[in-house]
């Protein structure tokens, strides 16, 4: 009897402590559930800064901001929303913390929500102020989203961790994307090129948004919509012939011989015979490099620019080189076409 009274006063307690242990939490995580707007979308700025940081301490002064902050706030610039669902996911498979995952899935309904049905993502959603409302693949906006979606119907980068029923929901806005993805890629004269950094929602054409970001060709942004398509197993005839022809602008329309250097008082070209650049925007239809300002003008030299739009913002870039030099080839043997 005493032996029986021992077992259960151990299994008693064993049990209450089970019951009262602490689920292992994640600090970044835990900010990021308080950071969560009520629609399951993330802002991007509040302390001053192009995106949120989650290294601060939850001073007054910031639990004020989120206070303040509302669904008009949701967007998916600067990697906001997407690389929070990301890293929630991440934390519940390390942690096991189910708040992670449920906050996670949350944001999952969100970017499924603000999808058009022409298959494209607005920078901002419900906001439609500006030009928060365009088909945005500025700073790879749309395809952060596109690549998590990936992510879920292929069960890969631990999103096998939501619940299935997200699969079905993933895979048909993939189509919806990749559908918008082939109808926005330019053309001139029949001939496919690049992407625009933005379109307007309804026409689905080419649009402006900030002052100094004109409707062009866009070579960084571009770059990552290829890649995205080049993730995807057994491609449509369609999808290969889309990859082809970015391939194909992007070779021929490469800068070589040159680096670009960055500097707070004097940017410019560098000549450099190691090196391969091309412009971050391109004329729709001449292919020739462009520069746009604060006023709203659009210069064809750098060094028209004003000081500060020259040197605050990475007018060319080497984008390209890995995929013509590398990915490109290799993706053409995997699918059978060399």
């Amino acid at each position: 009897m005493k032996r029986l009274k021992t077992f259960l006063s151990l299994a008693l307690s064993t049990l209450l402590m089970s019951c009262f242990a602490q689920v292992p939490t994640d600090s970044v995580a835990d900010k990021m559930l308080i950071y969560q707007l009520s629609n399951g979308g993330w802002p991007k700025q509040l302390e001053d800064k192009s995106v949120v940081n989650y290294s601060l301490a939850l001073t007054p002064e910031i639990k004020e901001k989120i206070k303040a902050t509302t669904d008009l706030h949701a967007t998916f610039d600067n990697k906001a929303t997407s690389r929070e669902v990301v890293y929630l996911v991440k934390a519940y498979k390390k942690t096991q913390n189910k708040t992670y995952l449920k906050a996670a899935e949350k944001g999952l309904d969100y970017i499924l929500m603000a999808q058009y049905l022409n298959g494209g993502w607005p920078q901002y959603y419900p906001d439609k102020a500006l030009y928060r409302s365009e088909i945005t693949y500025n700073d790879d906006a749309m395809i952060n989203v596109l690549n998590i979606l990936q992510d879920i119907a292929s069960k890969t980068n631990d999103f096998d961790a939501v619940n299935p029923s997200y699969i079905p929901k993933a895979e048909k806005a993939i189509k919806k994307g990749i559908d918008c993805i082939l109808k926005t890629q330019v053309k001139q004269k029949g001939n496919l090129t690049i992407w625009a950094a933005q379109y307007d929602k309804d026409s689905m054409l080419p649009a402006k948004a900030r002052a100094f970001e004109p409707a062009s060709l866009s070579t960084a942004e571009s770059v990552s919509i290829v890649r995205f398509l080049m993730r995807l197993k057994n491609p449509s005839p369609d999808i290969k012939t889309s990859i082809a022809g970015a391939v194909k602008w992007f070779s021929d329309n490469k800068i070589l011989g040159y680096r670009f250097d960055r500097e707070k008082t004097s940017s410019g070209l560098i000549a450099d015979n190691s090196s391969v650049v091309w412009a971050r925007f391109y004329d729709l239809e001449k292919n020739i490099p462009i520069f746009g300002d604060r006023d709203n003008t659009i210069k064809l030299k750098l060094e028209d620019l004003s000081p500060e739009r020259r040197n605050g913002y990475a007018w060319y870039g080497n984008w390209a080189q890995k995929i013509i030099e590398k990915e490109y080839p290799k993706w053409l043997i995997t699918n059978g076409t060399k």
